[in-house]
């Protein structure tokens, strides 16, 4: 009778092992089935399609209200690194809305993928080579391009059912 509990409980033990391991395959294959691809970069993070580098900043001579909406949309939705541009940041002064926006402008475009179309704003934005960087503000952030996907689980079943199957048979064999 304790042989048979014995050997009924190593099978339940592994087959509820069987079952996470084929659960957790599942799932990672259904997950990344559902992730996009995407592309790194370039390394130096600005590197376009117009032979060379290229910065994207603001159009001069747009109407500030358009201005204004592409910098909220930037800092916002855009999720562009506007942290250097807020009060006391190396890149506030000046403090001009066509600065801010250049710099919020070429944030967003070096994280997503250095091309032309993410340099567009609704018109009021150019790409330029010419390297609009200043005294302590660099414009040479380097990007890469973020997914909008959640970010996977690093968690790895623990083989302590295996574990506790083995001293339950280690116990069984002494007796």
């Amino acid at each position: 009778m304790r042989r048979n509990l014995v050997w009924l409980l190593l099978s339940f033990i592994f087959m509820e092992c069987w079952l996470v391991g084929a659960i957790g395959a599942m799932v990672q294959e259904k997950a990344e089935a559902a992730t996009p691809l995407t592309t790194p970069s370039p390394p130096e993070g600005n590197t376009t399609f117009l032979d060379g580098t290229a910065w994207c900043v603001a159009l001069a001579g747009v109407p500030q209200m358009d201005l204004q909406n592409a910098l909220d949309w930037a800092c916002g939705p855009g999720k562009a690194d506007c942290s250097p541009i807020q009060t006391g940041g190396q890149c506030f002064d000046p403090d001009t809305l066509v600065a801010h926006a250049s710099f919020a402008f070429n944030s967003y475009y070096q994280q997503n993928g250095n091309s032309d179309i993410a340099c567009n704003f609704g018109g009021t934005a150019t790409l330029t080579k010419s390297n609009p960087s200043y005294e302590e503000c660099s414009y040479d952030t380097p990007g890469s391009i973020k997914s909008s996907a959640p970010q996977l689980s690093n968690h790895k079943p623990q083989i302590t059912w295996w574990k506790l199957a083995m001293i339950v048979l280690l116990l069984y064999a002494r007796n």
